[in-house]
């Protein structure tokens, strides 16, 4: 026993003494023996001599990460304040606005006002473009004033405002490269800074397909290949797995009425020869249900489910909250997802000034509490909020300010700016409460 115990001192002694002399042959060792130094050969004599001038001076790559370090502190203790986001929470986002400084010129805020169909309707109403900067496209008044979305300080604003209201999800209006809506610029090129931004913020990016001139079920292959090849493997392009266990992307059709069945099942029906289906590029597809025969158009096109975009309720047999129980259930029976929409209110008369009828007052707030608790009732699997900021049609959660001048705005008095960002965090925590029950 006494034996053993003096060959584990001798044992020990050695062990130190063995650490301590491959500490110091580290210490001596230069950047370019390391053993975590670049695999990259020695540099020529010229920049060896520059090294060794530079070694007199502040290590900037060492300051540079130390500075950085610092903002990431700083960021993930301003995370911190914002509640936790909820990914079966998602908001339209409209990336189409610019100003001058940005853009060289106004984009959409300069929105013009639209005729009416019937002409001798339209001659009783204002005609023409917008003059920003007092004069804008909308019937209320952004914060941020007539802001760029290129503009990367907006960006962060922007994700402030969402994380603020525990909105998880924004989806992104999105039109194919060096292709727009008749009013704007193309957008896809900004697409990376806002991925960047989200991230960030720990928000996910989804893409709201636009009806983009010549949509067809070729072309959409196409621009869903392209979107999945550029940003699919972002970790801010929001993914959602499915009850198969498949993690796929998530994609809103706006418009998808407007190609037949017979084309979408081309694209989306398993049995069809071109299909996007078990490729790398299968997606969840989401269509828009605006008339009641559209659900069956839907099932036969292969949808994977159905929203409900407008914010007015009435407008359309989708946007009528009264019928998103039985909606649900046709879900349900088909094996669709249910995303109903809600929105604080509707009103776009700024650039369509015939259109009173669909006007929704916001009544301080009610009518929105109203359309969440509508689509909480009938237990969808996400919440899509239209809108973030969608300015024109007066559908945004956005903050807003009040302004006077040449045009009359609207505003959130005698609440503050922020107050539809509130509400949205108030029913965020119940859409979270209540998901949970409904998954016991």
């Amino acid at each position: 026993m006494a034996r053993f115990k003096r060959k584990s001192c001798i044992t020990l002694v050695v062990l130190v003494l063995l650490v301590l002399i491959i500490t110091v042959v580290l210490k001596a060792l230069t950047p370019e023996d390391s053993l975590f130094s670049s695999p990259v050969g020695a540099e020529p004599d010229g920049k060896n001599e520059m090294q060794r001038e530079n070694n007199n001076k502040p290590d900037r790559s060492k300051m540079n990460d130390s500075a950085q370090s610092e903002k990431d502190a700083e960021l993930e203790a301003a995370l911190r304040k914002f509640p936790p986001p909820n990914y079966y929470l998602h908001a339209f986002y409209y990336a189409w606005y610019g100003n001058p400084k940005f853009d060289g010129k106004y984009v959409h805020w300069d929105h013009p006002q639209l005729p009416h169909w019937d002409f001798k309707v339209a001659q009783g109403y204002p005609q023409g473009r917008h003059k920003p900067p007092d004069d804008i496209g909308s019937n209320f008044y952004p914060s941020l004033g007539a802001y760029s979305s290129r503009d990367p300080s907006i960006i962060e604003a922007h994700m402030q405002q969402l994380r603020s209201a525990a909105i998880g999800v924004i989806a992104v209006s999105w039109y194919p490269p060096n292709l727009n809506d008749d009013n704007g610029d193309p957008t896809d090129e900004f697409v990376p800074l806002l991925l960047e931004v989200a991230h960030k913020y720990h928000i996910k990016v989804v893409f709201h397909i636009e009806p983009y001139k010549g949509r067809d079920e070729v072309n959409m292959f196409t621009n869903v290949k392209y979107i999945i090849e550029k940003y699919g493997e972002h970790p801010a392009f929001f993914k959602y797995r499915t009850n198969t266990g498949k993690l796929l992307p998530l994609f809103y059709v706006y418009d998808s009425y407007l190609m037949n069945s017979e084309q979408w099942a081309k694209l989306l029906k398993h049995t069809e020869s071109s299909s996007i289906r078990d490729s790398p590029y299968d997606a969840i597809f989401i269509a828009l249900l605006v008339e009641e025969k559209h659900k069956r158009d839907i099932l036969t096109a292969g949808f994977d489910g159905v929203y409900t975009y407008f914010a007015t309720n009435g407008f359309s047999y989708g946007s009528t909250q009264r019928n998103w129980d039985s909606i649900k259930a046709f879900c349900e029976d088909n094996n669709l997802l249910f995303i109903p929409s809600v929105g604080p209110g509707y009103i776009d008369t700024n650039i369509r000034p015939w259109n009173f009828q669909n006007t929704r007052n916001r009544i301080n707030g009610k009518y929105y509490e109203t359309s969440l608790s509508a689509a909480l009732q009938a237990r969808p699997d996400f919440i899509s909020i239209t809108s973030f900021n969608e300015w024109h049609e007066g559908t945004q959660i956005e903050m807003a300010i009040p302004k006077t001048g040449p045009t009359v705005y609207l505003d959130y008095l005698p609440h503050k700016p922020a107050v539809y960002l509130e509400i949205t965090h108030k029913w965020a925590v119940i859409f979270g409460g209540e998901r949970r029950k409904w998954q016991e």
